[in-house]
């Protein structure tokens, strides 16, 4: 053999493994055949990240001057003021949201009315369907029948949990070396357009992937049972089969024996109980929910905070404290905590504003990666026609 032959046979490049070609394919086929859906559902996403903060500045019906927890009117109060004003409106709960924020009403219509919680005047009544109603909408399920859209969006969400994992792969350097580390690590600004877009791709989404893996896996625990039930497993549920049966137990109510109280008045006994004997986290935050049905109980909720909450229920008669209540989430196991943060975690309130701007960020670099993917398919498409 020629030291020619011997110096090009050293040149050829290695032929990609059969896994690295169907990795490959794979990514670019379900990447182009999801990449709408991911589009919408990460820009959805980015604008629904702010939805409180944003409602809170462009609406003012939302917001008082803060007083004394002492001053605030209970829920037979603000009952009877939304029931003066609305005499035929049947009234479903009533949700207390701060000291410096209006008390929301839910009413049987598409409409919400906001009280003010120190003098009981009504300072607004908005349509329900308002911008962020229709941008969580086209979130979940595309606009689209939620039995369809569920589902178009459910699947698109495992193929991009999918494409996360082939893409890093692809961005693994193969070699570390300077310029290994320099492609995978940093963007070239200075490049021409198609080195820019590519680096785009490729760098950012390394550096958005942790909370893309996260956002993804949230949204699956929320779309598959399946998925839900494998999460509750791995981190340590279902371990106890007593531990388990007690959770699910419910109180049978006595259906002979009438109530002690009214509604109104049961409603204003668990308020005050709920802020000032069980509540941990933001306790002046209450909402008090009336049973639909007479054997149904009260339902109440409080340490609303960082996206988290918990469930209260009171028997209807006693107004006891039921088992089937949720704990303070600072007290339960692991794999409950994760179970009941896992929305918090999707949408990035788990650390208040900080978490929220990092996860908008994370967001945004989602939704280019279908654009500066579907931008380098094209270029190589052309190119190779050209050639």
């Amino acid at each position: 053999m020629s030291i020619t032959t011997q110096k090009s046979s050293k040149l050829k490049p290695k032929s990609k493994s059969r896994f690295s070609i169907i990795n490959a394919w794979l990514h670019l086929w379900l990447g182009l055949a999801s990449g709408i859906v991911v589009f919408i559902m990460a820009i959805t996403g980015c604008i629904l990240v702010f939805e409180h903060e944003i409602k809170s500045m462009t609406s003012p019906w939302l917001n008082v001057e803060a007083q004394s927890p002492e001053k605030i009117l209970p829920p037979s109060k603000i009952y009877a003021v939304v029931k003066k004003a609305l005499p035929t409106k049947e009234i479903h709960g009533i949700w207390y949201n701060g000291l410096d924020k209006t008390i929301k009403v839910n009413i049987e219509s598409d409409s919400l009315i906001y009280v003010n919680p120190y003098n009981g005047k009504i300072t607004g009544m908005v349509d329900h369907e308002d911008f962020f109603h229709e941008i969580d909408e086209g979130h979940r399920h595309l606009w689209l029948d939620e039995e369809i859209g569920l589902q178009i969006t459910a699947w698109a969400t495992f193929i991009f949990f999918f494409l996360l994992i082939s893409g890093l792969i692809l961005w693994f350097p193969k070699k570390w070396n300077k310029t290994g580390i320099n492609n995978s690590f940093k963007i070239k600004w200075s490049a021409k357009l198609k080195r820019l877009n590519y680096d785009l791709h490729n760098v950012l989404g390394f550096y958005a992937l942790i909370l893309a893996f996260l956002i993804a896996l949230t949204g699956l625990i929320m779309s598959f049972h399946w998925v839900r039930e494998s999460t509750y497993w791995i981190t340590g549920g279902f371990t106890n089969e007593k531990e388990k049966k007690e959770v699910v137990a419910e109180t049978k109510p006595d259906t002979l024996s009438k109530p002690k109280y009214d509604q109104l008045t049961a409603a204003d006994i668990i308020f005050n109980r709920v802020r000032n004997e069980i509540a941990i986290k933001n306790k002046q935050a209450v909402i008090i929910n009336f049973p639909d049905e007479p054997k149904d109980n009260f339902y109440a909720c409080t340490d609303m905070h960082n996206g988290n909450w918990r469930d209260l229920y009171f028997d209807q008669k006693t107004l006891e404290l039921l088992p089937s209540s949720r704990k303070y989430i600072g007290d339960e196991k692991f794999h409950d905590w994760m179970s009941r943060s896992n929305y918090s975690l999707h949408v990035g309130a788990i650390g208040g504003l900080t978490t929220k701007i990092i996860y908008f960020t994370a967001s945004l670099i989602c939704a280019s990666l279908p654009l500066t993917g579907f931008y380098i398919w094209w270029g190589r498409k052309r190119k190779n026609k050209k050639n």
